[in-house]
Order: structure tokens, then C-alpha cells, then sequence
């Protein structure tokens, strides 16, 4: 059966063509307003006018042609329609982005961000099923960006370090990072072997790293900042990429009782030696809790002014050349050599609360000792250690530690 094709009053088909041609009109101003400078501006259709424009071959850039002020943290990518895409190059003085083809040729994602105060060109090509080609070329530049409004990635341990098991990852940042979530999802530790771990945020400023438990002896890390242009809040973007990698050594454990004056050194969980020592005396106790090697000098001042003890009081002190130092607060606890109180070592708590030895033997730990290798002090009178005064990462459960997490 044939259907008959339905006439419609002239006033109906007028009213239709008016009602097109003011949708048209809005459309065009939805699509010129809604995101200035960033969308789907292509090029003219290869093939025909008479090809409906929903279907004409074109290759979509998601940033418009001649787009200024670009935001850094956006991630360029190209859409083929009705086509396959077959090579996209984006190139800039600052530098070109690499990306990722797609297996069906139906799109192209960069797999980087962009340079601030740049200007970028991209040049994508592909073909139709009949085999014409559909090229675009489009240009644009990115928002500048002052040194204050860009954040720069430090990392502790440094490349290539051997450290000890008990050394976090100490990330810290030049300007604030307030949208820490976002951050952290372009931050990565891996291990070998595999170690779970967390992030844990200091500050806006500082994140640490640390698995569940001490490092094992012999694990190859690498560390990978993927934040080079992230947002890190507050109109701030990541400035560069970082990565590194660092070794484990030998586990060594040094553990210190105030009640017996003695320290145990292990290594590899092999009681090496036991050393005489002594602690903090009343008043100046050494802390009770895991501390971390921070930094190490073969000679070091000391002066009882930088620990709050006024020049010319009776506990005053300085000392220009205190040897074998091991940092292990901020607050100025060290392991070191300590000649005069040799007679009190292994027997009686008399130092300001450093841990003080005999000059051969802190030469002895002192040679074998690394960043990052653990002393666990226990059974003084004084504070506990705190998970910011110096590497403290240690002194509370992994559970808790995980809530300093962003994500």
C-alpha cells in the first residue's frame, strides 16, 4: 500500500521554516558562548556541501582555533567523524606533546598538559572510508603564569641515594598546594618488591610516603610527580614533572634504652654490637619513640642557644667540633661522639638529650650509618617523639597515618 502524502497549510510550512531558522540562531549562539575559546571549532567539511553536516568527515580539536588564554592543566585531544584518524602532531617552542592514538583511529589524547605563555600548533590528518583526505591545522596559546602562581616539586631521598628502611618519601612544594586531591592522584611510589603504602600531607607545603611497615633491605623505588601543570588550587599549577629513583640498603636498627645505657646495633636483624651510652638528664630527656637519620657531619657546631638554653646559664654550651653528629630531630637530638662524658656512658643519663658515645664508637656507627636508617628509643622520661619533628613518620599506626591521605 502507498501513503499518501500529507499536504500541510501554507501558514503551517511557513511557521515551521520560521521556527528553523530561529533554532538555527540559537544554536549557533549556544555554540559560539557557552565556552569561549575551548570546543569543537573544525575545519570545513572535505566532501560535498550537499553531505548533511552531521555526517561531513571532520576532525575535532576540543580547543578552539585561535583560543587565547588556554588553561594549563587542559588535556588536548582530536575526535575523527565519519573518518580515521591517521597522525596528530602538536608542536610549540616550549616544547610538543606526545599522545596516544587510539586502535580504531577514532581519536588522539595527549599524554601531557601544556607550557604556560605558549603557543601551540596542531596538525591532524586522516581519511574518509572512500580514502579522501580530512586535514585540520589549528593554533592557539596559554594563560601566562608568574612563578608565584606555579608550585615546584622538591624530593627527598635524592636520585640515585642508598638509603636506610626507615626513610619516607619527603615531597615538599615552594608554593601551597591546597587542592591536595588532586595532586595526589598524579603522585606514584612503586616499589620492588611490591610495598603498600600511603601519602600522608604534613602540610600544604609537605607530603610524606611510607609503607605499612619498614622498607625491606635490598627494595628499588621510583617515585613519579606527574603534576606539571595540575591544578593544585587556587589558580596554582604544578611547574614541573619529577621523578627519581633510590635503593634500600641494609636494614639497621639501632635501639637505645635510657633505663640500661646501652644501644643495640643491628643490621639485617644481626645484633652487631652493643654500645655504652648516655641519654638526657632530668629536665633535658631524650625523646622516647622512632626516629629517622635525617642528616649526617663528620664535624658539627654545637651551641645550647639553637635548643633554647641562653648563652652564659649554667647549662649553656658550645662546642665547635663535635664529631660523627647524626641528626635526628629538627629540634637538635643527635647521636655523636661525646669524650667527656665517657665515664658516665653506660651507666648514668647526663647530656642535654643526645645520645652520646665514646669517639670510636660513633666513628664505628657513624661509618656504616645512612640516611634513613632507624633508632628506636625507649624508656626515658621525656615527650614522645612527634610525626613532624624530623622523619617521625613512624610514630603512629599505618592506619592513622593513611588518614593524612587526600584521597
Amino acid at each position: 500500500m502507498t501513503a499518501r502524502p500529507v499536504r500541510r497549510p501554507a501558514a503551517a510550512v511557513a511557521s515551521l521554516s520560521l521556527l528553523a531558522l530561529v533554532s538555527a540562531g540559537l544554536s549557533a549562539c549556544e555554540s559560539g558562548t557557552a565556552l569561549p575559546g575551548i570546543g569543537d571549532a573544525v575545519d570545513e567539511p572535505s566532501s560535498s556541501a550537499s553531505t548533511p553536516a552531521t555526517e561531513r568527515p571532520r576532525l575535532k580539536v576540543n580547543v578552539g582555533r585561535g583560543a587565547t588564554e588556554v588553561p594549563v592543566d587542559t588535556v588536548l585531544s582530536v575526535r575523527a567523524q565519519q573518518a580515521v584518524l591517521e597522525s596528530v602532531s602538536v608542536t610549540s617552542p616550549a616544547g610538543d606533546v606526545e599522545g596516544r592514538l587510539s586502535e580504531d583511529g577514532g581519536s588522539w589524547q595527549a599524554s601531557e598538559r601544556l607550557e604556560p605563555g605558549a603557543t601551540y600548533t596542531v596538525r591532524s590528518e586522516g581519511r574518509t572510508a572512500a580514502g579522501e583526505p580530512v586535514q585540520r591545522t589549528a593554533r592557539f596559546s596559554t594563560a601566562d603564569l608568574s612563578l608565584a602562581e606555579q608550585t615546584y616539586a622538591s624530593i627527598a631521598p635524592l636520585d640515585g641515594e642508598t638509603v636506610g628502611v626507615g626513610m619516607p618519601v619527603v615531597v615538599t612544594f615552594d608554593v601551597a598546594v591546597t587542592d591536595r586531591a588532586e595532586f595526589e592522584r598524579h603522585m606514584h611510589v612503586e616499589s620492588t618488591p611490591r610495598q603498600r603504602g600511603t601519602w600522608h600531607w604534613i602540610s600544604d607545603t609537605e607530603a610524606h610516603w611510607r609503607p605499612r611497615t619498614y622498607w625491606r633491605a635490598g627494595t628499588e623505588v621510583h617515585v613519579d610527580l606527574d603534576v606539571n601543570g595540575v591544578s593544585a588550587g587556587g589558580g596554582v599549577y604544578g611547574q614541573h614533572d619529577r621523578e627519581i629513583d633510590f635503593s634500600v640498603g641494609d636494614a639497621h636498627v639501632y635501639r637505645v634504652d635510657a633505663r640500661t645505657h646501652q644501644m643495640q646495633v643491628f643490621s639485617n636483624g644481626e645484633l652487631l654490637r652493643t654500645l655504652p651510652v648516655t641519654t638526657g638528664k632530668p629536665g633535658f630527656e631524650t625523646r622516647n619513640g622512632v626516629k629517622v637519620i635525617i642528616e649526617k657531619f663528620d664535624e658539627k657546631r654545637m651551641n645550647s642557644e639553637t635548643v633554647g638554653i641562653a648563652a652564659g646559664s649554667a647549662e649553656a654550651y658550645d662546642i665547635d667540633d663535635v664529631q660523627w653528629a647524626m641528626r635526628l630531630t629538627y629540634s637538635g637530638e643527635f647521636i655523636h661522639a661525646a669524650p667527656w662524658s665517657v665515664g658516665s656512658q653506660g651507666s648514668a643519663n647526663v647530656s642535654h638529650g643526645c645520645t652520646g658515645m665514646s669517639t670510636a664508637d660513633a666513628g664505628w656507627l657513624y661509618a656504616m650509618t645512612r640516611r634513613g636508617d632507624v633508632v628506636e628509643t625507649v624508656g626515658t622520661q621525656g615527650d614522645d617523639m612527634t610525626l613532624t619533628n624530623g622523619y617521625g613518620d613512624w610514630n603512629v599506626s599505618f592506619q592513622e597515618y593513611r588518614r593524612g591521605s587526600a584521597l
